[in-house]
């Protein structure tokens, strides 16, 4: 008998509907993204406090510094091409977009742009780095759990507080709860 696996060769690709598509890799094995989920993971609730997967408790700043870490971990997954966009940030300066010559002065990391923004705000003016490719903190949660699904196959990691669902019912017993489908009717016991 011979069974024959097919394996994605196509990447993966995440529509944000402005015409705008991020494409992740075909395959990744499973132990490799876990892996790589949970050191994010850690690393994130280590450096900032927030738990990825409850950002809803957190404030707003240390959401905005784990933001960083939720790219960078989805840029791993991506096409090169992809994960250059979703990194790439911008300095603005008093509402303008600062620009080096005739071109927007770009940066490859979030952290970079930060560096510059804060060398700028220390000669007068307001300046802040913001992200080229914006999109709301939802969205990118979203990716993060579509992500998930591509590939660990819906799986949680270990340490997320999905993991461990609650206990089963003990085997052979039987409730007398109503039935939402038939109205109230009992159970068969045994």
């Amino acid at each position: 008998m011979r069974k024959t696996f097919a394996r994605n060769t196509e990447p993966h690709v995440a529509d944000l509907g402005d015409g705008t598509e991020l494409l992740f890799q075909p395959e990744i094995l499973s132990d490799d993204f876990m892996d790589a989920f949970v050191e994010m993971r850690e690393e994130e609730k280590q450096r900032t406090g927030v738990d990825v997967e409850d950002v809803s408790m957190s404030d707003v700043e240390a959401v905005r510094a784990a933001t960083s870490g939720v790219r960078t971990f989805l840029s791993r997954l991506m096409l090169p091409e992809s994960a250059e966009l979703l990194l790439r940030a911008h300095v603005e300066r008093d509402g303008k977009r600062v620009q080096l010559g005739k071109a927007d002065r770009a940066f490859a990391t979030f952290a970079e742009a930060k560096a510059y923004a804060d060398s700028l705000s220390d000669k007068g003016g307001r300046a802040r780095a913001v992200w080229a490719l914006r999109m709301p903190d939802r969205v990118l949660m979203e990716m993060l759990d579509w992500t998930v699904e591509l590939y660990s196959g819906g799986r949680r990691p270990p340490t997320s507080s999905g993991a461990s669902a609650g206990g089963s019912k003990t085997a052979g017993t039987r409730g007398t709860g109503a039935s939402r489908s038939k109205g109230s009717t009992r159970a068969r016991g045994r």
